[in-house]
């Protein structure tokens, strides 16, 4: 902590200190246009770089367990491999992602309000929803490294997803459901 406070001073005096030397070597009639820009030039250099290092390095979180098992020269286990592992994850987001273009436009394009039509929209925008962060967890909660914090992430997924599915289908049955509501604040 010390040393990234004291950094950008230090970086501070040794630009002032090269600049003195420069300006001590040589007489300021000698000196060429060149050589009287540069030094002004590598002061504010360094003041760049001293703003630049000021920040100390602290990660928002602390790091994940540093954890070998086996030893160090141990090989990493590589799974088997499958053909369709994700293909299927990966093949119906994709369809979710491009169903929801066409069920986005339909409403507005028609000009018709659709119940059944505006509850299939809600539950793809829903799917869609869980999918995207279900794959945000899976990428940046390790099992491996997380196991207890990757299991209450998924949980909480699931419970915020059964919650927003129930809060849409009280909007959808008991309020003016969601494509009049975009109308509404549309024209609003």
């Amino acid at each position: 902590m010390a040393s990234s406070i004291m950094r950008p001073t230090l970086l501070r005096q040794a630009a002032q200190a090269s600049l003195a030397a420069s300006t001590r070597r040589a007489a300021p009639s000698v000196l060429s246009r060149h050589q009287l820009i540069r030094p002004a030039l590598a002061a504010n250099d360094a003041a760049r770089v001293a703003a630049f290092h000021a920040s100390s390095r602290r990660s928002l979180l602390p790091p994940g367990p540093q954890v070998i098992n086996g030893t160090v020269n141990d090989p990493v286990p590589v799974p088997d491999p499958s053909p369709t592992h994700g293909s299927y994850h990966w093949t119906f987001d994709r369809l979710v992602a491009a169903g929801l273009v066409p069920l986005t436009l339909a409403p507005f394009a028609a000009g018709s309000l659709n119940p059944g039509l505006d509850a299939v929209l809600c539950s793809m925008l829903l799917v869609h929803s869980h999918l995207g962060f279900q794959s945000f967890i899976i990428d940046y909660v390790p099992t491996r490294s997380y196991p207890k914090a990757r299991k209450l992430t998924m949980w909480l997924l699931n419970a915020a997803t059964a919650l927003v599915g129930v809060g849409l289908y009280e909007f959808e049955t008991n309020d003016v459901g969601l494509t009049e509501a975009i109308k509404r604040v549309w024209k609003a």
